[in-house]
Protein backbone atom coordinates (compact mmCIF):
# COMPACT_ATOMS: atom_id res chain seq x y z
CA UNK A 1 0.00 0.00 0.00
CA UNK A 2 1.57 3.50 -1.14
CA UNK A 3 1.76 5.93 1.79
CA UNK A 4 -0.75 8.18 0.80
CA UNK A 5 -3.15 5.08 0.59
CA UNK A 6 -2.18 4.59 4.25
CA UNK A 7 -2.34 7.95 5.57
CA UNK A 8 -6.15 7.84 3.71
CA UNK A 9 -7.00 4.97 5.80
CA UNK A 10 -5.33 5.81 9.00
CA UNK A 11 -8.21 6.73 11.17
CA UNK A 12 -10.98 4.46 9.73
CA UNK A 13 -12.15 2.15 12.30
CA UNK A 14 -11.81 4.75 15.25
CA UNK A 15 -15.17 6.02 16.22
CA UNK A 16 -17.78 3.62 16.80
CA UNK A 17 -21.43 4.52 16.52
CA UNK A 18 -22.79 1.46 18.65
CA UNK A 19 -20.78 -1.56 20.22
CA UNK A 20 -20.26 -4.78 17.73
CA UNK A 21 -22.76 -6.88 19.11
CA UNK A 22 -25.41 -4.19 18.44
CA UNK A 23 -24.12 -3.79 14.96
CA UNK A 24 -24.38 -7.23 14.47
CA UNK A 25 -28.28 -7.31 15.45
CA UNK A 26 -29.43 -4.11 13.25
CA UNK A 27 -26.76 -5.55 10.20
CA UNK A 28 -28.46 -9.08 10.99
CA UNK A 29 -32.28 -7.30 10.63
CA UNK A 30 -31.95 -5.54 7.45
CA UNK A 31 -30.45 -8.71 5.54
CA UNK A 32 -33.16 -11.04 6.82
CA UNK A 33 -35.81 -8.25 6.52
CA UNK A 34 -34.50 -8.28 2.64
CA UNK A 35 -34.63 -11.86 2.74
CA UNK A 36 -38.00 -11.82 3.39
CA UNK A 37 -39.02 -9.23 1.06
CA UNK A 38 -37.52 -11.54 -1.61
CA UNK A 39 -40.05 -14.49 -0.67
CA UNK A 40 -43.02 -13.34 -1.98
CA UNK A 41 -41.25 -13.38 -5.29
CA UNK A 42 -39.55 -16.58 -4.98
CA UNK A 43 -43.19 -17.81 -4.57
CA UNK A 44 -44.45 -16.10 -6.75
CA UNK A 45 -41.74 -17.56 -9.57
CA UNK A 46 -42.53 -20.76 -8.58
CA UNK A 47 -45.93 -21.34 -10.06
CA UNK A 48 -46.95 -24.62 -10.89
CA UNK A 49 -44.36 -26.26 -8.89
CA UNK A 50 -45.53 -27.27 -5.59
CA UNK A 51 -42.93 -28.56 -4.08
CA UNK A 52 -40.82 -25.31 -4.71
CA UNK A 53 -43.43 -23.06 -3.42
CA UNK A 54 -43.78 -24.98 -0.27
CA UNK A 55 -40.12 -24.55 0.28
CA UNK A 56 -39.95 -20.65 -0.36
CA UNK A 57 -43.28 -20.50 1.76
CA UNK A 58 -41.33 -22.60 4.87
CA UNK A 59 -38.49 -20.68 4.20
CA UNK A 60 -40.58 -17.01 4.45
CA UNK A 61 -42.00 -18.33 7.88
CA UNK A 62 -38.95 -19.14 9.12
CA UNK A 63 -37.86 -15.51 8.41
CA UNK A 64 -40.10 -14.03 9.74
CA UNK A 65 -39.92 -15.79 13.52
CA UNK A 66 -36.04 -15.09 12.95
CA UNK A 67 -37.00 -11.51 12.67
CA UNK A 68 -39.71 -11.34 15.34
CA UNK A 69 -37.30 -12.90 17.68
CA UNK A 70 -34.13 -10.60 16.55
CA UNK A 71 -36.83 -7.34 16.92
CA UNK A 72 -37.41 -8.51 20.21
CA UNK A 73 -33.41 -8.92 21.70
CA UNK A 74 -33.25 -5.09 19.98
CA UNK A 75 -35.67 -3.67 22.00
CA UNK A 76 -34.43 -6.07 25.35
CA UNK A 77 -30.88 -4.12 24.40
CA UNK A 78 -32.55 -0.47 23.79
CA UNK A 79 -34.64 -0.62 26.84
CA UNK A 80 -31.60 -1.96 29.26
CA UNK A 81 -29.68 1.08 27.86
CA UNK A 82 -27.13 -1.68 26.26
CA UNK A 83 -27.74 -0.09 23.04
Amino acid sequence: MTMIAEQQMEHIGETKGCADHDHDMIHELSKRLDALWRCDQYIANAEGHADLRRFWKEIKTQEEANISRLKKLLSKHIQSNCF
